[in-house]
């Protein structure tokens, strides 16, 4: 590597740094420990309120009401897990592991370890071939190599996979669980694995208890069904707008940690609402950047972030949610089809270090 590349590199990993102080200085890194105390009890308030009117309705098919606003809650309670994940709720790592425990293994019956761990391995290496656990993620295909991989009814599956793909969000939330027992009774060393397994097995034996207890056996079917069913479509609609159809890295590549994670992430912009629906996700760029930093200071960090690319020469993508999902779909369609885009119009192809 010649002395003028070398000084070129040097240049971009200061890039981070400058941006990382302006941040600071703003104190956009700052714990927000009311706004979390307020968020987590109107969840957990609405968690054991649902449960309440669950029991008092009995035998009826409004308990179908009940499991569409209890699959809202589950999400909002997933997303603050996320946050503990990423220590953006309290000071110390013990009460996030605590508030992230309770709220995933507890309150969603997903395991937070296991979870933790996959998703910090995803922020390493976003929309990175080989080492980004999200986009290997069957039966689904993200690459041209994974679609060309695939055989037999994975081959059918991938040529149809843009059509299929919401349908399919509709198992993720029992796919989140299975990997989560999964996760636990396998053997490989997990930290808090009796408390973590006790938890999850208290959430899961709780739940279909109360279901088939309270409700006819329809009922209870239908109740799961539906529950479960939108929780994963509520998840999946919340994660995909994030990175799917955004530029895919070679494992190989040497980008630096500033333009990996804003390249291959998407902003979705729609004020305060879409900010609620979406747990503060839709700063995805800002999340990616600064992943400790408390959710409601993203929207704050935001202005500062995206001048900073433009200064700089970065692509800062944000578009509204559904043009996401349909940049989403378009390059599921693409891939299926065995034809990545390679118009300027799509953000697939875009290589890092250059602007759009």
């Amino acid at each position: 590597m010649s002395d003028t590349s070398l000084g070129a590199d040097r240049q971009r990993g200061s890039d981070y740094a400058d941006l990382s102080r302006q941040v600071r200085a703003a104190g956009l890194l700052d714990r927000r420990r009311g706004y979390y105390a307020v968020r987590i009890g109107l969840v957990v308030g609405a968690y054991a309120g649902l449960w309440i009117l669950f029991v008092r309705l009995g035998e009826s098919w409004w308990q179908l009401g009940v499991a569409v606003a209890l699959a809202v809650v589950l999400a909002q309670a997933g997303f603050l897990g996320h946050d503990a994940g990423h220590r953006q709720v309290a000071r110390s790592r013990r009460a996030n592991d605590l508030i992230g425990t309770v709220l995933g293994n507890l309150l969603t019956g997903i395991s937070y370890g296991w979870w933790v761990d996959k998703h910090n391995r995803h922020h390493a290496n976003p929309n990175t071939e080989g080492k980004d656990p999200d986009i290997t993620v069957e039966p689904l295909a993200f690459t041209v190599d994974q679609a060309r991989s695939r055989r037999g009814l994975g081959a059918l599956v991938v040529r149809h996979q843009a059509y299929l793909f919401f349908p399919l969000l509709l198992l993720e939330g029992l796919h989140l669980h299975a990997n989560s027992v999964k996760a636990l009774f396998g053997t490989r060393r997990r930290v808090r694995r009796p408390v973590e397994a006790g938890l999850l097995a208290l959430h899961l034996g709780g739940y279909l208890a109360a279901v088939f207890l309270v409700l006819t056996p329809a009922q209870a079917v239908a109740f799961i069904v539906v529950n479960q069913g939108l929780f994963g479509l509520y998840l999946g609609c919340s994660f995909a707008p994030n990175h799917k159809g955004m530029p895919i890295l070679d494992a190989d590549d040497t980008v630096d940690y500033l333009r990996r994670q804003v390249l291959t992430s998407r902003n979705v912009r729609g004020g305060r609402l879409i900010d609620a629906l979406l747990g503060g996700l839709n700063y995805q760029i800002e999340h990616h950047l600064f992943p400790s930093m408390p959710c409601p200071n993203l929207r704050r960090a935001r202005p500062l972030v995206r001048r900073y690319c433009a200064e700089h020469g970065i692509d800062y993508h944000e578009t509204t949610l559904i043009r996401s999902f349909a940049e989403t779909l378009r390059h599921l369609r693409d891939i299926g089809a065995g034809e990545p885009r390679t118009d300027p119009g799509s953000p697939v192809p875009h290589r890092p270090g250059s602007a759009r």
